[in-house]
Protein backbone atom coordinates (compact mmCIF):
# COMPACT_ATOMS: atom_id res chain seq x y z
CA UNK A 1 0.00 0.00 0.00
CA UNK A 2 1.37 3.09 -1.38
CA UNK A 3 1.93 6.10 1.09
CA UNK A 4 0.66 8.62 -1.29
CA UNK A 5 -2.18 10.81 -1.90
CA UNK A 6 -4.64 9.50 -4.15
CA UNK A 7 -6.05 12.78 -5.08
CA UNK A 8 -3.15 15.29 -5.32
CA UNK A 9 -0.26 12.75 -5.23
CA UNK A 10 1.65 14.29 -2.28
CA UNK A 11 4.14 11.87 -0.86
CA UNK A 12 5.96 12.28 2.63
CA UNK A 13 8.97 14.32 2.67
CA UNK A 14 12.41 13.12 4.17
CA UNK A 15 14.96 14.86 6.53
CA UNK A 16 17.24 14.50 9.18
CA UNK A 17 16.90 13.68 12.81
CA UNK A 18 19.20 15.76 14.79
CA UNK A 19 20.72 14.31 18.52
CA UNK A 20 22.08 16.55 21.09
CA UNK A 21 25.79 16.27 19.58
CA UNK A 22 24.04 16.84 16.45
CA UNK A 23 24.69 14.13 14.64
CA UNK A 24 21.89 13.46 11.74
CA UNK A 25 19.84 10.21 11.73
CA UNK A 26 17.78 9.85 8.44
CA UNK A 27 14.12 10.29 9.31
CA UNK A 28 10.83 10.15 6.87
CA UNK A 29 7.60 12.50 7.57
CA UNK A 30 4.57 10.68 6.59
CA UNK A 31 1.05 12.03 5.37
CA UNK A 32 -2.02 12.21 7.48
CA UNK A 33 -4.08 9.82 5.46
CA UNK A 34 -7.29 8.67 5.62
CA UNK A 35 -10.09 6.49 4.12
CA UNK A 36 -12.84 8.97 1.66
CA UNK A 37 -15.66 8.56 -0.47
CA UNK A 38 -14.75 10.69 -3.24
CA UNK A 39 -16.92 10.55 -6.75
CA UNK A 40 -18.11 6.70 -5.23
CA UNK A 41 -14.92 5.33 -4.99
CA UNK A 42 -12.98 4.59 -1.53
CA UNK A 43 -9.65 6.35 -2.00
CA UNK A 44 -6.86 7.46 0.19
CA UNK A 45 -6.67 11.18 0.36
CA UNK A 46 -4.70 13.23 2.70
CA UNK A 47 -6.25 15.48 5.33
CA UNK A 48 -5.89 18.45 3.77
CA UNK A 49 -7.32 17.34 0.35
CA UNK A 50 -10.26 16.07 2.60
CA UNK A 51 -10.95 19.72 3.91
CA UNK A 52 -10.67 21.18 0.38
CA UNK A 53 -12.64 18.96 -1.36
CA UNK A 54 -15.22 19.08 1.67
CA UNK A 55 -15.58 22.94 1.61
CA UNK A 56 -15.81 22.87 -2.03
CA UNK A 57 -18.63 20.45 -1.12
CA UNK A 58 -17.34 17.34 -3.65
CA UNK A 59 -16.97 14.86 -0.78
Amino acid sequence: MSKKCEICERGGLTGHSRSHSNIATKRKQHLNLQSAIFNEKKVKACARCIKTLTKQGKV
